[in-house]
């Protein structure tokens, strides 16, 4: 067993080689702030995006606006050979990958009995195969000494009617994810789950009405929404060298909500 000196691995964001951040899902919402936070950061970030090119390339124009560096590619994280290429990019664009941050994901609510089983096969791609295939290719291309961070949802301890399909996925991701850790052995790499109570997001906030909006801001202490900015500090946070010591953990960013 060995030990090693904290201070080598803050000496990680000293190096002046840049560190480069993958970010799924990162055209819009909480990924989208992850984007602008790991960037401010110093990070070379690489934007993943499904479908909405027009987002994609605005979030990459606000890093950029602000000096830093940042790059679009579209993939479909449950298709392996298009994962494959975003991290390829990464590395032929920047060198290499240190950290993964997994905010893709799908959701639609409805009661268990009225789901379609179609909808349910469509979420469980994305959030369940799509986890799996992008912590494949983070296995095979972090850097030691890196980080991975996927997303559940604290709706997986809530158990708030209608959001069976969605919850059962990101159950489904917590452990993966702290399997995944426990397999990083030796590496230096960390990997977590956050798992996001009601943020305000355009996936959170549609379909819902007012009255049920308000309803869910009252349950935390702090008797609000979240916010992506939240989200994204917890992020950062777990991206950086002050956040290494954390490792095989589900962090429910919630305000406090039981």
């Amino acid at each position: 067993m060995s030990l090693q000196n904290p201070a080598e691995s803050r000496a990680r964001s000293d190096d002046k080689t840049p560190r480069v951040a993958i970010v799924t899902g990162g055209s819009r919402g909480i990924g989208r702030e992850a984007v602008n936070r790991l960037a401010a950061d110093g990070f070379a970030v690489v934007v993943g995006f499904a479908g909405n090119r027009d987002l994609a390339e605005a979030a990459v124009k606000d890093v950029t606006a602000a000096g830093g560096r940042a790059l679009a590619v579209q993939a479909d994280v449950a298709d392996e050979q298009a994962v494959a290429e975003l991290f390829a990019t990464a590395e032929s664009e920047y060198g290499g990958v240190d950290v993964v941050v997994h905010a893709a994901g799908r959701m639609h609510l409805a009661p268990i009995a009225d789901l379609d089983l179609a909808v349910l096969d469509a979420v469980h791609r994305t959030n369940i195969r799509g986890t799996f295939v992008v912590a494949q290719q983070a296995a095979r291309k972090v850097r030691n000494g890196g980080a991975v961070i996927t997303f559940s949802t604290s709706v997986v301890g809530l158990a708030f009617p209608g959001y069976a399909a969605y919850s059962a996925s990101k159950g489904a991701v917590e452990a993966l994810t702290l399997i995944f850790a426990r397999e990083m052995r030796g590496r230096d790499i960390t990997v977590n789950a956050v798992a996001p109570g009601p943020t305000a997001t355009d996936l959170f906030l549609d379909g819902k009405d007012e009255e049920t909006i308000a309803r869910l801001a009252a349950q935390p202490p702090l008797e609000r929404l979240g916010t992506p900015a939240d989200i994204a500090e917890v992020v950062a946070f777990l991206a950086s060298p002050a956040g290494h010591w954390v490792n095989g953990q589900v962090i429910r960013a919630n305000g406090g909500i039981i």
